[in-house]
């Protein structure tokens, strides 16, 4: 099978391609011009430059493709960038599901996030809906991943707690930490997404991808302290209404680690109910990895 592959030199991408590859497919991988470099050099890898957010771009790209992994997304806007979440996610999902349509490709396999839904409070979950409901509509054998906070080697999430421990003798934490969340690792994303490709019951189906456990933000905050030998994680719990106003008015600074979109997702938690759960693993015959076994192979290194 050839599979046209957006986001493929992206956290998530490199470990989708990887999976792709070792199932014995031929990738065909979207990239800007100028981040080819960052693809490895390997045999059943095809490069075609252009922009997911440009449909031009994509003229002749998915000829003679048998499906579509689309990945992209962002979880930080720079508008002056046009960085948006309405073009990266709303706009570029149409481009694709366009491009496909034109050029015959029938299997498409979207990436969403936990916790999408309609009239959700940030922009990023409610333009994740409105991809998601563009697959809905189009004419596609179309499958909607939906996974909640990834963890795995390069992540960004854990290895900057790992970062804040290391150095701060006190972590902030916002609000109480009681938030709770279900990381799922990377590897069991891209198991699904790969095979998907050739699952015929899991067609116009969307799936909640969470991890086997859900862990408090203060807990996960001691598991990754854990993982990079520390046996105490010392916390400082903010008030939510002296810090709400501050990462406000600061989250323009693209160095300042969190937006108010983040933040309001952080303290919506993250978790799949146990039906989403077992549906997800009985359909792709997957046993989830646990979170601190996981963290631990990387962090420790």
């Amino acid at each position: 099978m050839r599979v046209f592959i957006t986001g493929a030199t992206g956290f998530v991408g490199s470990e989708v391609l990887r999976q792709v590859l070792a199932a014995g497919h031929i990738a065909r991988c979207l990239v800007r011009p100028g981040s080819e470099g960052r693809l490895p050099i390997q045999k059943n890898i095809e490069v075609r430059l252009g922009d997911a957010t440009d449909l031009e771009s994509l003229d002749g790209s998915l000829e003679n493709c048998d499906a579509v992994i689309h990945l992209v997304g962002i979880i930080r806007e720079f508008p002056s960038r046009g960085i948006t979440f309405k073009r990266l996610h709303t706009e570029a999902t149409r481009n694709l599901l366009e491009a496909a349509e034109s050029q015959g490709v029938r299997r498409y396999v979207q990436m969403s996030a936990n916790g999408t839904r309609p009239n959700a409070a940030t922009a990023y979950h409610r333009t994740k809906w409105e991809a998601e409901q563009a697959v809905r509509d189009s004419h596609l054998d179309w499958t909607i991943f939906r996974p909640s906070l990834i963890f795995g080697p390069g992540d960004e999430f854990v290895n900057m707690l790992a970062d804040l421990i290391r150095k701060a003798p006190l972590v902030p934490v916002f609000g109480d930490g009681r938030y709770r969340m279900a990381p799922v690792a990377v590897e069991d994303v891209a198991a699904s997404f790969v095979a998907a490709l050739g699952c015929e019951t899991c067609v116009k189906q969307t799936y909640a991808l969470c991890g086997p456990e859900d862990f408090s933000y203060d807990e996960i905050l001691d598991l990754v302290g854990a993982a990079i030998g520390k046996s105490r994680v010392r916390k400082l719990h903010q008030p939510l209404c002296l810090m709400q106003p501050v990462v406000h008015l600061l989250q323009g600074i693209p160095q300042f680690p969190i937006t108010s979109n983040q933040l309001t997702m952080l303290l919506e938690g993250n978790v799949c109910d146990e039906d989403a759960r077992r549906g997800w693993r009985e359909t792709f015959g997957i046993e989830p990895h646990p979170f601190a076994a996981g963290i631990r192979k990387y962090l420790a290194r």
